[in-house]
């Protein structure tokens, strides 16, 4: 019995450990759900680039810029 579930394990790790479309059946998607996939991820992360950077971020990397700059220089990072 553990041997059957140990056997599993090794092949869910070997399909996993390759490549999504290389070979193996069982992992690779058809290419509409991998559209779908695409489709979506693509709308998420033009959502993210659309928001922008918080206010708070900015003000955070602004004091970061200060706190680098040496006393009496006026570059910020290189």
């Amino acid at each position: 019995m553990s041997d059957d579930h140990s056997e599993g394990a090794a092949a869910a790790a070997d399909g996993m450990s390759s490549s999504p479309m290389g070979g193996g059946k069982e992992t690779a998607l058809g290419s509409e759900i991998q559209a779908k996939i695409g489709q979506h991820l693509r709308a998420m992360y033009d959502d993210v680039v659309r928001q922008g950077v918080p206010d708070r971020f900015m003000d955070l990397l602004s004091k970061l810029d200060k706190a680098d700059t040496p006393s009496g220089e006026g570059g910020g990072r290189k």
